[in-house]
């Protein structure tokens, strides 16, 4: 098993098929769930599943949680052209658990939880009756979560 950073390819196509609105009023939900190591997540990865997904604890339940604070931008100066979205950091509390990566992705109708990124944290990151902090990168064309290039 296996989690591999990515940019889901289900999400280049809603992206192409205009299935994908970041508008931070009005847009999609986009929601954030967290996986064990046992999962396999990577470009492939069609849409959301509860397989190896962190079991319920604290405020983190099965699905995760909704994603908040969306904008969206256009770099300047050296990244002049890049389109990027940024996200409110996204904190569990009072959880225990383990988790080695997580999946964004969209439940708006028009494509019912397909999958957008793929986060690997590089090893599993543990809280033990505490919180649990997704903390987005900077909302810059270098360094966002998500991030389109021409």
């Amino acid at each position: 098993m296996a989690i591999t950073q990515a940019i889901a390819n289900a999400f280049k196509k809603q992206l192409l098929e205009g299935d994908a609105n970041f508008k931070s009023s009005g847009g999609d939900v986009f929601k954030l769930a967290l996986y064990t190591s046992s999962a396999t997540l990577n470009s492939t990865t069609t849409a959301y599943a509860s397989t190896n997904e962190v079991a319920n604890t604290g405020t983190y339940a099965a699905g995760g949680d909704p994603l908040t604070g969306q904008t969206t931008n256009i770099g300047t100066g050296t990244g002049k052209g890049v389109a990027f979205v940024d996200f409110a950091n996204l904190s569990f509390t009072g959880v225990t658990l383990t988790a080695r990566g997580a999946l964004i992705y969209n439940t708006s109708s028009a494509v019912t939880n397909a999958a957008v990124a793929v986060l690997d944290f590089g090893s599993d990151k543990t809280a033990t009756s505490g919180t649990f902090t997704i903390q987005f990168p900077a909302p810059t064309s270098t360094a966002a979560i998500l991030r389109i290039s021409g």
